[in-house]
């Protein structure tokens, strides 16, 4: 017989009184090395893009590729640097934010990403497979204060 598991994505709005859901899950692999910098309070941030396979084929046959850009915080932001290669396979939790900042050319831009809260190492180079179970992790992201950069 096989597992079931309760999932409680939605959570109350208490202002309007309905349910709310805002969940991103996905499987892929790193397009490049992870960037890791730092605000100016020293709160470590990552950013990276998972390059997901669509899973039907286009009209011609071949697979698409979606890109999503992902963004984490503090020891997931480290801990995702220090293992995670580009072209190693990582699954991503977390949530769909839209920021827009001002451009150079005066024009509005905006930006969607996912704010990874949970993460875990699929598959990558084999001589840290081994270290990389230490730090699977669940962050808890809700308690950055106000030093985001945007």
């Amino acid at each position: 017989m096989g597992k079931f598991c309760k999932m409680d994505f939605g959570r109350k709005n208490k202002q309007k009184g309905v349910n709310i859901m805002n969940k991103f899950i996905g499987i892929g692999r790193t397009t490049k090395d992870i960037e890791l910098s730092q605000t100016p309070n020293g709160i470590s941030v990552a950013k990276f893009t998972l390059a997901i396979p669509r899973t039907f084929r286009n009209k011609d046959g071949e697979k698409e590729v979606d890109f999503i850009n992902c963004v984490a915080w503090q020891k997931a932001a480290e801990n995702i640097h220090k293992f995670v290669k580009k072209g190693d396979q990582l699954a991503v939790v977390g949530r769909i934010e839209v920021r827009s900042y001002e451009a150079q050319d005066k024009t509005k831009r905006y930006v969607t990403e996912v704010v990874v809260e949970e993460f875990e190492f699929i598959g990558g180079n084999k001589k840290t497979e081994k270290d990389k179970k230490k730090y699977l992790t669940e962050i808890p992201v809700d308690d950055l204060g106000d030093d985001l950069p945007f």
